[in-house]
C-alpha cells in the first residue's frame, strides 16, 4: 500500500489524532506548496516518522512523473505543428 493511502486510512480513523494533525499539515503544505515546521515530524513516533519520509518521496516522484508527462505532451504538440505545416 503506498504511503499516501495509509494517511488517508489514519487521517480518516482519527482525524482528531495528533498523528492526523500532523499528517494533515503535512499534506496540505505539500499540496498548497507552503512551508511545514519540520519540528512537527520529530512529534511522531518512529514507525510514523518513517512513514512521512516516505510520503514526501512518493510526492517527489509523483511530481517528477508528472513534469514529464506534461514535458511529453509539449513534446507531441510541437510535433504535431510541425507535421501540419
Amino acid at each position: 500500500m503506498r504511503a499516501i493511502k495509509k494517511v488517508r486510512l489514519l487521517i480518516e480513523q482519527e482525524p482528531q489524532d495528533q498523528t492526523a494533525q500532523i499528517f494533515s499539515h503535512l499534506i496540505l503544505s505539500l499540496v498548497e506548496e507552503v512551508d511545514f515546521s519540520v519540528k512537527d515530524l520529530y512529534l511522531l513516533n518512529s514507525a510514523d516518522f518513517q512513514l512521512a519520509m516516505d510520503i514526501l518521496q512518493e510526492w517527489r516522484l509523483d511530481r517528477y512523473y508528472m513534469g514529464k508527462a506534461k514535458t511529453f505532451d509539449v513534446a507531441l504538440q510541437a510535433l504535431s505543428l510541425v507535421k501540419t505545416v
